[in-house]
């Protein structure tokens, strides 16, 4: 589509639009990569237009703080599954230009810090080269297709998800139809029964179900529109109709075709997909889908059974007799690039060559044949870094970028929640998992609003000046689907975690057997989970 045929839009013509829509409107926002190739990477970091620099997130670059001349770089890795080759191209461009860093997702993307714009064409062409890309990672845009790390070998899934997922990825990617939505887009597409992907927090997905259709059996999905998180965080509200796996691509294309016609463009707060599915409902926004795609079967049978949180630790047996999965801890996502180019040799010698990448910021190794399993138990890399079986709060702590590299950040949180859960396992035993999210502002790209205990990042006045602390919130979860709560409770870094132990504390007493964090709040109730926030805050 051209850039004429782009103004002919329905909303160009509109005077409230936003200055971001207006600076779309001058320019696409993938233009932005041909200039970074043969202008910017030439004349260096001063001659970036501030306009394009906006633009960058097309190419999946912001800059990084403090803006300097240095950027982060997202990468794309389509459901949550990439090659030890591919593993092995991203662990080199981290050693050659971004200081040895690598930081895996709550997206399942890969991302980098330390970048400049003068590395930039080689990285692209490098990234190519290995059938990847960090075009779109960012933007307004359909960004980071997730998925279920496990397709092709999870005895949890109703249907092998990696064909559909390379078949949006293909679709989506560069297509300038696409590349002006009102704001990001996520997806999601998965067929394992325990809500890998996280459906109900993404701006549309695709969750198994089965339908009898003129006698026959059908395996297909339903889907969902409208989630997401930020500082006003909604839940996806699912749609009556049920889909065949050949249809996922024309109903993702109605879907994001309703988003960038209808979708709101005058302020940047209110622009996601969940609040015109909220002004619309879900049976407005399936007649005007039915309207693009055609008749669509109603729904079927609902086959999620529950939520694993992303999580898949541990050892396990696959769908193929004899061949295991392991499910590795990487402590709030972050890694070298010589621990990424060791689990690639571990891919290749235990399994079938490919790496897994979860939401929970953690990887996986898949496809080890059983006589293989006691010896990659013994990998160095498994017993003294990412673990099969970590302990409780480190194994369960989830963290963003920070202020250590991220503009938006209020408070550092990666580092800093990699220390707190160490703290927290060397200060209280607990036999149950309890998920841990810590953000550093309301972008929750952390995602806290779905974390058993969620800490949000703030500053507060002291008579010592202003300093970082936290915001408390408990019981989220997406197993039976809500939002965690806010508590009154500030907490300044420094009581951050003697603080938690007593919170945690009370829960060890008064759960029930095997209860989890989130199942107990809604048992105790908010009103006692405030109680015990008050006791502790009076007798810090």
């Amino acid at each position: 589509m051209s850039m004429a045929e782009r103004k002919q839009w329905k909303w160009a013509d509109d005077p409230s639009l936003n200055k971001m829509e207006l600076t779309k409107l001058e320019k696409d926002g993938l233009d932005v990569i041909e200039t970074i190739i043969n202008t910017y990477s030439k004349e260096g970091f001063a001659s970036i237009e501030p306009s394009d620099m906006d633009r960058f997130k097309w190419a999946g670059i912001y800059q990084q703080r403090p803006k300097d001349g240095h950027f982060m770089m997202r990468v794309r890795i389509p459901g949550g599954i990439m090659t030890s080759e591919q593993a092995r191209v991203l662990a080199k461009i981290a050693q050659d230009y971004g200081r040895d860093l690598v930081d895996v997702t709550t997206r399942q993307a890969v991302q980098f810090h330390w970048l400049t714009v003068d590395t930039f064409p080689d990285i692209f062409e490098r990234l190519a080269a290995a059938g990847l890309s960090s075009f779109e990672a960012c933007g307004d845009c359909p960004r980071q297709i997730m998925g279920n790390p496990l397709a092709g070998i999870d005895p949890h899934e109703v249907l092998d998800t990696r064909p559909i997922v390379a078949e949006l990825e293909k679709f989506f990617l560069l297509n300038r139809d696409f590349s002006n939505l009102p704001r990001k887009y996520k997806m999601s597409v998965s067929a394992n029964i325990y809500n890998a992907a996280h459906a109900q927090i993404n701006d549309l997905a695709f969750t198994p179900a089965k339908k009898n259709i003129a006698g026959e059996e059908v395996i297909g999905f339903h889907v969902w529109v409208g989630g997401g998180l930020s500082a006003k965080p909604y839940l996806a509200k699912q749609l009556d109709v049920f889909v065949r796996p050949e249809e996922v691509v024309k109903v993702a294309a109605g879907v994001t075709t309703l988003f960038r016609d209808f979708g709101y463009r005058q302020k940047r707060t209110h622009a996601r997909l969940k609040f015109l599915v909220a002004d619309w409902g879900p049976e407005k926004f399936k007649e005007e889908l039915i309207k693009l795609v055609g008749e669509l079967e109603t729904s079927g049978e609902d086959l999620t059974k529950g939520w694993n949180g992303g999580y898949f630790y541990g050892l396990h047996e696959q769908r193929q007799p004899g061949y295991y999965y392991a499910g590795l801890s990487v402590p709030v996502g972050r890694m070298n690039a010589a621990e990424l180019i060791e689990l690639a040799r571990l891919a290749d010698e235990y399994g079938d060559g490919t790496i897994g990448t979860c939401n929970t910021q953690n990887v996986l190794i898949r496809h080890i044949a059983k006589e293989k399993v006691a010896a990659f138990r013994e990998e160095p890399l498994i017993v003294n870094r990412f673990k099969l079986k970590p302990d409780t709060f480190v194994g369960y702590a989830v963290s963003c970028t920070g202020t250590e590299y991220c503009n938006l950040a209020l408070v550092e949180t990666k580092e800093r929640m990699r220390l707190l859960a160490q703290y927290l396992d060397e200060h209280i035993e607990l036999d149950t998992p309890l998920r841990i999210h810590m953000i550093g502002c309301p972008n929750s790209c952390g995602q806290r609003q779905i974390a058993d205990i969620g800490l949000q990042g703030i500053k507060v006045k002291t008579p010592e000046g202003m300093v970082e602390a936290f915001d408390v919130h408990v019981g989220g979860t997406l197993e039976v689907p809500q939002f965690n709560r806010k508590l009154n409770a500030r907490v300044t870094v420094d009581r951050l975690g003697a603080f938690l132990v007593q919170l945690i504390t009370f829960y060890k007493e008064e759960r029930l057997e095997g209860e989890e964090y989130w199942r107990y709040v809604e048992r105790v109730g908010l009103e006692r989970i405030q109680e015990q926030v008050d006791s502790i805050l009076q007798t810090a």
